[in-house]
């Protein structure tokens, strides 16, 4: 028997009755995607204003958006130890992409590090924040 490959979002490591926090959203992010994590953990993904524990963060992330280590910092506050914080971003060649680079700098500021990162959706990418050893 063949496996089935994983869907993105399940590549993503949530699970069932995990609650997900979602910052960035705007009318360009993946509908298909975000269904599809809804579904994974069973309920909607909480907004920028939830304010208790979380399992894990989803930030939609574009060039024009600001200042990417404040917004990793602020997306750690409520986070669960243990927690994934997975940062998308706009594909190479797409309006508002932002450079590995730029990633890599903002996550170790903001006391992480940017590791695996694979196409999500058509026009996104994301890379997982790791916490840094001390």
């Amino acid at each position: 028997m063949v496996k089935q490959a994983e869907s993105p979002a399940a590549r993503l490591g949530f699970k069932e009755g995990q609650v997900v926090q979602e910052f960035g959203w705007g009318d360009d992010v993946d509908d298909a995607l975000r269904t599809d994590l809804e579904a994974l953990v069973g309920g909607e993904l909480v907004d920028e204003d939830y304010d208790d524990v979380t399992d894990g963060v989803v930030v939609w992330w574009r060039e024009d958006d600001g200042d990417l280590t404040d917004m990793l910092v602020d997306a750690q506050t409520v986070l669960d130890d243990g927690g994934l914080i997975w940062l998308l971003t706009r594909k190479p060649g797409r309006s508002g992409h932002v450079g590995h680079d730029e990633i890599q700098e903002a996550a170790t500021t903001a006391g992480l590090h940017a590791t695996s990162t694979f196409a999500v959706a058509p026009d996104w990418s994301a890379t997982r924040m790791a916490n840094r050893g001390r």
